[in-house]
């Protein structure tokens, strides 16, 4: 049976995640309460913006259950502000920015600049035989990773696709370039895990 995968549903590009994922084979839907978490086999954070999931998170009772399912193995693709939050260290973040954390990386919010500064490139990412046409909405990037994760793809000289054990990430968009490569991969991810 195909795994069955979350997309956490409090803010951003949630039923973009959710066809994205249907087209790659998984079973997808929506998540939102902590007992949901505890059904999927694997979760997204989408895009948004990451203090407002995070706050978001507080309210519905899903941080705390989410950092420990993120710790106990739970595979979790984070695009753009669901990297934010899997990042363990944040450079330009809010005074109360908070992350379910994980990887091992310090992450920049906006690095690449404001709403006016989005832009769109194609990026050859480790493992895929094509460029991918990526889509930066005020994305970050990683500043530093830790020795376990690998970086998948550069914007010149910064990682913006980085991948540690169960952990994936991106700071594009890979929902709405209409590509659902990199969305195959963590289904693949979360069909081979060690349950």
């Amino acid at each position: 049976m195909s795994p069955l995968i979350g997309v956490l549903a409090l803010q951003g590009d949630v039923r973009e995640h959710l066809a994205m994922l249907t087209n790659a084979g998984a079973r997808a839907i929506g998540v939102r309460r902590p007992d949901e978490l505890g059904d999927v086999d694997g979760l997204v954070l989408p895009g948004g913006e990451s203090t407002t999931i995070a706050k978001l998170a507080r309210i519905f009772e899903m941080f705390d259950p989410l950092k420990q399912a993120i710790a106990h193995g739970l595979p979790v693709y984070g695009t753009c502000a669901g990297m934010i939050l899997l990042a363990e260290r944040v450079l330009d973040g809010t005074s109360d920015q908070e992350t379910f954390g994980g990887f091992d990386m310090t992450v920049r919010r906006n690095a690449f600049g404001r709403q006016v500064d989005s832009f769109e490139a194609d990026l050859p990412i480790a493992g895929l035989k094509d460029p991918f046409h990526a889509v930066f909405i005020r994305a970050p990037w990683v500043e530093e990773t830790g020795a376990e994760v690998e970086v998948l793809a550069r914007a010149g000289d910064h990682p913006v696709a980085v991948r540690q054990g169960h952990l994936l990430a991106t700071s594009f968009h890979p929902e709405v370039a209409g590509d659902d490569r990199l969305h195959r991969l963590f289904v693949d991810m979360v069909g081979t895990r060690d349950r």
